[in-house]
């Protein structure tokens, strides 16, 4: 802990209001010229004093909670206790801290006297902005004196640790928790008629069902039409995989992309968790980084929060070649494979084309990508000036490639979803029902 004692802005204010006056009385009486000195030595004696008789700082605490999600607003309290400490001014805190709590990296706030407790407090409010595990590293605590001139200022480091996880509100969300409870992959363990693919029972055909559900041999044998009903397929092979390379990382409304991806897989996952389904996360950049055991219960959800949170950052491409071939090989069975993933234009797109087609070849893929809000706000612009209408011009340019890029996706047989970041968990989690109800991935 360092201590030191400092002028404050009052007394700057003195300094800064006295130097006219010194002029004045310099060019008037030049015999007088000492006053000036020692007027400034009795300010700095004053400063010194006032800084002396502040008070002693006792004790101090931070409080800030072990796990914080990322873009969730994060609470960080300061308590401070002083002694002999008559000024009645707050005193002022100042935070230093790991980037990944806030992008400013600091935060200051003024400490309230609290009259039940007999100390003073303070909060700030930070945004989390990346996963993994940040710090406060450090402090400075100032408090002025009775006369507002000096202030004592100590330094020290702080030893808290924060985890930051992917952000869980979707799947907190009471309409989440009522549309599981409701829907028909709810919670009730039981055997589940739809419209899958192994037969369940015969029901005589009503009004409004599918034509293509009449089983016609047992129609013709008791003389009546009748349907086929057909049990949902359960315990289907689910793998989540995330592009972590450089167009991932990009930011969107103020979060990576990335950390967009995780909170939609992660609500989608849980849905299926809750459906019977077994499922997985696949991250890779330069190579695959993390390839999790198929997790087949909804108790065991924390395992795959804990694998997107160690998903990380990487300002480079990615190999796609490499990421395909490693997921082709370590799956046995045909599986639906949720890819996101982000491009800037065709060329770079070009081997992410051609290793999702061989991929499309044994497994079902859905390829999600959120859609680019900036583009889309340049391309609809007003073009009142020439560098507005070039600007538009070339998001057209770069929203017909993402098109086209999209389109020779979908020719090879994968489903596509973009939607804005707020959309697309429940875009893909009906996706999803869709798929399963089909049952095109058994």
């Amino acid at each position: 802990m360092i201590l030191s004692i400092l002028p404050t802005a009052r007394a700057a204010w003195l300094a800064a209001l006295a130097a006219p006056l010194a002029i004045v009385i310099a060019a008037a009486a030049p015999g007088a010229w000492v006053i000036a000195p020692a007027a400034g030595a009795a300010l700095l004696v004053l400063v010194l004093l006032d800084g002396l008789i502040a008070g002693r700082l006792a004790d101090w605490k931070v409080q800030a909670p072990q796990d914080a999600e990322v873009g969730e607003p994060l609470k960080i309290t300061m308590l401070a206790e002083f002694v002999g400490r008559a000024s009645r001014s707050s005193p002022e805190v100042a935070l230093e801290f790991d980037p990944r709590l806030d992008p400013s990296g600091t935060a200051t706030l003024a400490l309230d006297f609290d009259s039940g407790t007999g100390s003073w407090q303070g909060s700030a409010i930070l945004s989390p902005n990346r996963r993994g595990t940040a710090e406060i590293t450090g402090l400075w605590v100032r408090w002025a004196g009775p006369l507002g001139l000096g202030a004592r200022q100590i330094r020290s480091k702080v030893d808290t640790t924060i985890r930051i996880w992917p952000d869980l509100a979707p799947v907190r969300s009471p309409a989440l928790q009522n549309y599981l409870r409701d829907a028909q992959f709810g919670l009730i363990a039981r055997r589940i008629r739809g419209e899958g693919t192994q037969f369940e029972a015969l029901s005589e055909y009503e009004a409004g069902m599918d034509r293509r559900r009449i089983d016609w041999k047992a129609s013709a044998r008791h003389t009546r039409l009748y349907a086929r009903e057909n049990e949902s397929e359960r315990n289907n092979q689910i793998v989540f995989a995330f592009d972590c390379g450089q167009a991932m990382c990009e930011p969107v409304d103020g979060l990576p992309r990335i950390d967009r991806a995780v909170t939609a897989a992660l609500t989608a996952s849980y849905v299926a968790l809750k459906g019977g389904d077994r499922v997985a996360l696949f991250g890779f950049a330069r190579r695959p980084e993390v390839f999790t055991p198929f997790v087949a219960d909804s108790r065991a959800f924390s395992r795959l929060q804990s694998a997107a949170a160690s998903l990380d950052y990487h300002a480079e491409e990615s190999n796609f070649t490499l990421a395909i071939a490693t997921l082709t090989e370590r799956l046995k069975r045909r599986s639906l494979v949720i890819l996101f993933s982000d491009f800037t234009d065709p060329t770079a797109a070009e081997m992410m084309i051609e290793s999702v087609g061989r991929l499309v070849k044994k497994h079902l893929v859905l390829f999600v990508t959120i859609e680019d809000s900036e583009i889309a706000a340049l391309t609809n612009a007003e073009p009142d000036s020439l560098g507005n209408l070039a600007m538009a011009v070339s998001a057209d340019t770069l929203a017909r490639q993402r098109a086209l890029v999209l389109e020779r996706l979908r020719q090879m047989g994968a489903d596509i979803i973009e939607a804005p970041w707020d959309r697309i968990g429940y875009r893909l989690i009906d996706a999803y029902l869709d798929i399963k109800c089909s049952g095109a991935i058994g």
